[in-house]
């Protein structure tokens, strides 16, 4: 088991979340890299996947009997595209968060340019407004985590917020506007890279942390209003690679299920990993 550090500032409370496992997605499997955003289907095996060069991977999950990953099968690997510009390429295929609707509709938020984009829908792929706070984010660090909540409201957050002592703003995508209901304390030097409501309504956000010579990863559970802050995970440097995507299921015993995949930022050393904890509502 693995038990949630105590932050400093705040003391949000602390939850315990219990490691089910990890499987090592091999490059040679998946021709690709970069992946940063995940959904998984609520049977716990199918999933869709984007790399941060805008590629989007559907495929299947296999498990064994305790229900751990012990394979992966690809069903499709494209290119995302756009009507104007082709196959992405530059800082407009930086493609970092996925949510997926109940109407099956894929958001995707990207953090070269920042913007939030459907690529699926009746009309095909459609860009929503840019708020004027979107270009003016960080390089590098803009709209990290993506995620749809039960009524179809989008939220998205940066990978920084700016200032050390700056929480982190959410912003929503509802009735045709952009607001920001609330904002999450930024804790120590984690920063966010994904999030996902679980079927329980609330709101989970995955962290990282590199220190150097690996990451840390961190995860926190928030209500639908972003009260109540819990640290649910907090791992220890290098126990996992750099974990980007995350997304939250029921599994078959009744348990949150945290499933999340690593981005091996194309580079040998490091690889794609799905890694899986499970916490108590």
């Amino acid at each position: 088991m693995v038990l949630a550090a105590l932050l400093s500032g705040g003391a949000p409370s602390q939850q315990s979340a219990d490691y089910i496992g990890s499987h090592v997605w091999p490059e040679e499997a998946h021709g690709s890299g970069g992946f940063s955003a995940l959904e998984i289907d609520e049977d716990g095996r199918g999933f869709v996947t984007i790399s941060d060069r805008a590629r989007i991977v559907d495929g299947r999950l296999l498990r064994d009997e305790a229900g751990r990953i012990t394979g992966v099968e690809i069903l499709r690997s494209e290119p995302l595209r756009s009507g104007r510009e082709g196959i992405m390429t530059g800082h407009l295929a930086d493609s970092e968060g996925l949510a997926i609707g109940a109407d099956g509709r894929r958001w995707i938020s990207f953090e070269g340019k920042a913007r939030v984009r459907s690529e699926t829908g009746p009309r095909g792929p459609e860009v929503l407004p840019r708020p004027q706070a979107f270009p003016q984010m960080q390089f590098n660090s803009a709209l990290e985590a993506l995620a749809i909540d039960a009524e179809g409201a989008l939220y998205t957050m940066p990978e920084r917020s700016g200032r050390l002592d700056r929480p982190f703003p959410v912003y929503r995508w509802k009735d045709g506007q952009w607001t920001i209901p609330f904002s999450i304390p930024r804790r120590g030097a984690f920063l966010v890279t994904g999030a996902d409501f679980g079927p329980d309504g609330n709101l989970y956000v995955l962290e990282r942390d590199f220190a150097g010579i690996g990451f840390r990863s961190r995860v926190r559970r928030f209500a639908p209003d972003g009260t109540g802050e819990e640290v649910l995970l907090e791992t220890g440097l290098g126990v996992h690679d750099n974990l980007e995507g995350l997304s939250v299921w029921r599994d078959d015993l009744g348990r949150i299920r945290l499933t999340m995949i690593s981005d091996d930022n194309f580079r040998f050393f490091q690889t794609t990993e799905l890694v899986e904890y499970a916490v108590e509502d």
